[in-house]
């Protein structure tokens, strides 16, 4: 069926005054709204409300648009490079050693609990899931890039591996779900840290120097936000995009030419995407300028504009989906859920390995799992000052999210013998 709005510049701005009615309804005081984003998130209607306009309502439709296509190869890499320009190295190694193992140890949770859901599910229930396996390891790769790097890499994942738009919509119920009901254990866990913190046998008195060290990085890095520091912002970000581009225009061709057999023997086709390389520059050209002064642009709100460049980009998935087909594949519960499992686990004897505080545990999973959007909540269930410790190591799971997704697609790949 035909939608009824084709034209790209009338849907762009059904996109963003949806997207503007979302972020002003769930930043609102009115009790109803905080009561209905407390069981909705945010990202979710992002993603949805778009979705619910294609089908079923027929008012727009992703099927011709070019805005996926601008919002994917511009927008994307451009949030990439802001989202990691903002990484602190210095700040991450004041947090602590064992913040950091925290951290890596749900990094490293989220890479093998894929493979080892996808394992034990395929053995134990071979006929739940409706997709084939390789349209499965596919798929779920998307999980892997959100669960370690956010909606930025989510998207990198459902380019670089060709995941199908139903079956990307589905993954997006696993993801959501899934994380948010882990997320409710960690705030409950937040009530009861003193409790948790004496079972790891962990001494919490760094929490407090932590605190001031964090003000004071905030305060290190604010400036006045003006149109000068927004054209340096975008300068950043799509001079950046240029240079990801121009890379991945020369080193996919010289890989296709010299390569092309190898690679397809050792069944990395996806190194010979323009897609995959145009995502690691502009991850590597964000990582780079972090160790620059330009990473004081994070002061004039760069992460922020890298935000709203994801938004838009989750709105234009949203626009692409077919709600009706999204069931067919309710059994990637299954792995979802055990996928989060391999992560807790790892966690919680990391932790006690470790005598790591809970707010470590909590903060390092919700850094990976629920990126720069949650983390912070996830921090200030602790203490409100705490927040930008969550921000910060989520955006340290941006730089990392893109590399460890992959390696957790490939390792399931070969679970799955796509």
């Amino acid at each position: 069926m035909e939608p009824i709005f084709t034209n790209d510049a009338v849907v762009l701005g059904i996109l963003l005054v949806l997207l503007a009615l979302v972020f002003t309804t769930s930043s609102s005081d009115h009790p109803i709204w905080k009561k209905f984003y407390t069981y909705c998130p945010p990202l979710l209607l992002c993603y949805f409300l778009p979705a619910l306009m294609h089908w079923p309502l027929g008012l727009i439709s992703g099927e011709g648009s070019q805005l996926y296509f601008v919002a994917s190869r511009y927008l994307l890499p451009a949030s990439l490079v802001l989202l990691c320009l903002g990484i602190d190295f210095q700040g991450i190694i004041n947090l602590g050693w064992r913040a950091i193992v925290m951290f890596l140890a749900a990094t490293i949770g989220i890479i093998i609990g894929g493979p080892i859901a996808l394992l034990l599910i395929n053995s134990i229930f071979p006929d739940l899931i409706a997709a084939n396996n390789d349209e499965l390891w596919r798929g779920l790769s998307t999980v892997a890039g959100s669960w370690i790097g956010g909606g930025a890499n989510q998207a990198a994942m459902k380019e670089i591996f060709e995941v199908g738009d139903d079956l990307f919509a589905t993954m997006i119920i696993v993801d959501v779900v899934v994380a948010n009901i882990w997320m409710g254990f960690l705030l409950y866990g937040a009530n009861i840290s003193d409790k948790i913190d004496g079972w790891l046998g962990a001494d919490a008195s760094s929490i407090e120097s932590l605190k001031k060290k964090v003000e004071d990085y905030r305060e290190s890095i604010s400036m006045k936000e003006t149109t000068t520091t927004a054209f340096k912002v975008l300068g950043v970000a799509f001079g950046g995009v240029a240079l990801a581009h121009w890379g991945s225009d020369v080193i996919t061709p010289w890989l296709e030419n010299n390569f092309s057999e190898r690679l397809s023997a050792l069944r990395l086709d996806s190194l010979m995407s323009k897609f995959f390389w145009l995502i690691v520059i502009a991850t590597t050209v964000g990582l780079v300028l972090s160790a620059t002064k330009l990473r004081k642009l994070e002061g004039a709100g760069a992460s922020r504009y890298g935000s709203v460049f994801i938004y838009i980009l989750v709105a234009t998935i949203g626009m692409k989906m077919n709600l009706g087909e999204v069931w067919e594949n309710i059994g990637l519960f299954a792995i979802g859920i055990t996928w989060m499992l391999v992560h807790v686990i790892i966690l919680l004897l990391v932790a006690k390995l470790i005598k790591a505080p809970f707010f470590f545990v909590a903060v390092g999973s919700q850094a990976n799992v629920g990126g720069a959007a949650s983390a912070p909540v996830v921090a200030s269930a602790f203490s409100s000052t705490l927040a930008p410790v969550g921000v910060l190591m989520a955006v340290l799971g941006y730089a990392l999210g893109t590399y460890g997704a992959i390696i957790c697609a490939f390792l399931m790949q070969g679970v799955a013998g796509g």
